[in-house]
């Protein structure tokens, strides 16, 4: 069978040396990529498909609004994701990349079928729960795997790429889930698969559900064909050189080390705090809309629930077409400048929607292009590079998930705060977009003035100059 690999063989050295042949892996690093990259266009799906199916899950099996919040704070969104993050770094710095690509969408395609079958609360439940966790635990290897064997010029368009597919799920999802509506133009075709299983005497709610379960069922087809691609990835030589290290040093084994290891190390400290603070403060910002933005154009907005889900979808397709255009410069550019770029643009949507009114098409449509242009440009983009650069390769997959499981921990707390925040039909709008843009603000400040001089220079140069001789 053919193998994905890192790079041709003699050019093994794409990040970790100085190559001068490194150049010319870049056809086989971007066929590596875009296969990681199937894993965030999974991660960011179920996110979507699990937000876009609530009231139909909630009309079928009679869900309270508690019922509600508990899918949202264990879902790939919020808990279930952070957990899984923890473990997975930890699972990718001791057995290798390769072990989360051969058995984690397994887990993956185990939460999905649940959901699909569900007939009661406690299934959907554990559904999503086993979900978020899986997601969680493809974060961290992804983005690691993707920098590791990536050429020393091209690792920030590797990263973009799997920013691409992270937009590309939500995009296709919302399609999916609006044609597959109750009033879809697929909805025929839903009614006749939901008589197929189920008999010609299902309830409306019982027919109306399978919309929801068939968007599912499409991320059960591409998690196995995702599945099948990576499990042929060979293991990221970076850690394969760093295991052999340890093994003759003879090195302690074992999570509480790698945190023992980590937490004595002032670098890893500082990098930690700065990289928690510049990607919480906008992911707090980020995890509403990707939950809440529907409901908020349309209880503060008044806009119809197709309208809502028409311009969310819209956003999305800009999204992957800025990042596209961002690939090709990320790695020429100065990243402060596109940091600071990208913040800016997100500060004047929120300012914009605050002072035109979030209540006409002038103010929605101007946040939702510019919105999309910042998620071409966005934090998550940087906090994927540098997480994947500023840290060792023995630990550099667990920090990246410690990091992850704090965000997603309590972004899912800020989830429940905001909900308080903004009121039953959006008459806390103001003060909430407020608090958005005192978050941006923070991460603007922290990323400008800690912004790291990464660009051109290949990860081992990289922990040579800000960790000399580690100890462990």
């Amino acid at each position: 069978m053919e193998q994905y690999q890192n790079a041709p063989k003699g050019q093994q050295t794409t990040n970790g040396g100085d190559n001068p042949r490194k150049k010319n892996t870049s056809h086989g690093t971007l066929k590596s990529t875009i296969v990681v990259s199937l894993t965030n266009y999974l991660d960011a799906g179920a996110i979507v498909a699990g937000a876009s199916g609530l009231t139909l899950w909630q009309n079928y099996l009679g869900l309270s609004e508690v019922h509600l919040g508990w899918l949202n704070f264990i879902s790939a969104n919020c808990l279930g994701a952070a957990i899984g993050a923890i473990i997975g770094g930890f699972l990718a710095d001791r057995y290798g990349r390769k072990f989360i690509y051969t058995y984690n969408l397994l887990v993956y395609m185990l939460g999905v079928l649940t959901i699909m079958l569900s007939i009661n609360f406690p299934m959907l439940l554990a559904g999503f729960l086993i979900t978020g966790i899986s997601v969680g635990i493809g974060v961290p290897a992804s983005w690691t795997y993707i920098s590791e064997s990536s050429e020393v010029g091209n690792r920030g368009r590797n990263i973009c790429i799997s920013q691409m597919s992270w937009g590309f799920g939500p995009m296709i999802i919302l399609l999916l889930g609006m044609f597959f509506a109750p009033d879809g133009y697929l909805f025929g075709w839903v009614e006749k698969v939901a008589q197929l299983f189920g008999g010609e005497g299902l309830a409306t709610e019982a027919v109306n559900v399978f919309s929801s379960r068939i968007v599912f069922f499409s991320l059960l087809v591409v998690a196995f064909v995702a599945w099948n691609l990576q499990r042929k990835l060979d293991e990221s030589n970076e850690w394969r050189a760093s295991k052999a290290e340890a093994e003759n040093k003879n090195e302690k084994k074992g999570f509480g080390h790698a945190m023992k290891v980590l937490f004595t190390n002032k670098t890893a400290i500082k990098t930690v705090c700065f990289l928690a603070v510049i990607y919480l403060t906008w992911n707090l910002v980020a995890s509403v809309l990707g939950f809440f933005q529907p409901h908020i154009y349309e209880t503060a907005g008044g806009v119809s629930n197709e309208q809502a889900n028409w311009m969310n979808c819209i956003q999305w397709a800009i999204i992957v077409a800025t990042t596209f255009v961002f690939s090709r410069l990320i790695d020429k550019i100065s990243h402060r400048l596109f940091y600071i770029l990208g913040l800016l643009v997100a500060i004047s949507a929120w300012v914009i929607i605050v002072t035109v009114g979030v209540n006409g098409q002038a103010g929605l449509w101007l946040f939702t292009i510019l919105w999309g242009i910042e998620g071409g440009i966005s934090v998550q983009i940087f906090y994927a590079l540098w997480g994947s650069e500023l840290f060792p390769t023995k630990f550099r997959a667990g920090a990246q998930g410690l990091m992850f499981f704090i965000v997603r921990g309590l972004s899912a707390v800020w989830g429940l705060t905001f909900t308080y925040i903004y009121g039953e039909n959006g008459e806390g709008f103001t003060i909430a977009a407020y608090c958005m843009i005192a978050l941006l603000l923070i991460s603007l400040i922290v990323g400008t003035l800690g912004c790291p001089n990464t660009r051109g220079k290949s990860l081992a140069q990289i922990t040579k100059e800000r960790y000399g001789k580690i100890d462990n």
